[in-house]
């Protein structure tokens, strides 16, 4: 299982760019379907949505694909 997170924290990922960090603004605890993909979720796994602080763009991962970062 991976870590658990809350709305507002303050998180940071990997992308093809790097490092990227952001706040999450949503947690995804069924399956849905976002920018054309289905991503799976549940309430023992959930994804999160999160705000990137330089481009406002919202991408979703699940909570092992995070870290946390002090606010």
């Amino acid at each position: 299982m991976s870590t658990t997170f809350k709305v507002g924290d303050h998180v940071s990922w990997n992308s093809e760019a790097g490092r990227v960090s952001g706040h999450i603004v949503k947690i995804r605890t069924a399956d849905f379907d976002y920018k054309g993909y289905t991503h799976h979720a549940s309430a023992d796994d959930p994804q999160y949505e999160i705000k990137s602080d330089k481009t406002d763009h919202i991408a979703a991962h699940k909570g092992g694909a995070l870290r946390k970062l002090e606010s």
